[in-house]
């Protein structure tokens, strides 16, 4: 299976729903929220969201592929 990582917000309504998306699904993933990260975690995210053109929560990472939003349909279609 593809490796699932999303960069979150611990109070976003649609990161909570990706989140519980992939819980439900038994999709192991990893998340960093960005509100709680140190300083070099947040310099990092913010780095790679520039990198991908990303202007908000949440960034889902699914094997090379990035979804932002809450997607489902798109997170389902590159798990396969």
């Amino acid at each position: 299976m593809k490796k699932v990582t999303m960069y979150s917000v611990s109070t976003c309504s649609w990161c909570k729903k990706a989140k519980r998306y992939f819980e439900e699904q038994g999709v192991a993933y990893e998340y960093t929220d960005y509100d709680l990260a140190d300083d070099g975690t947040r310099q990092r995210i913010d780095r790679d969201m520039h990198d991908i053109e990303a202007g908000g929560f949440p960034v889902v990472k699914i094997g090379r592929d990035v979804v932002t939003g809450y997607k489902p349909d798109r997170y389902k279609e590159l798990l396969g």
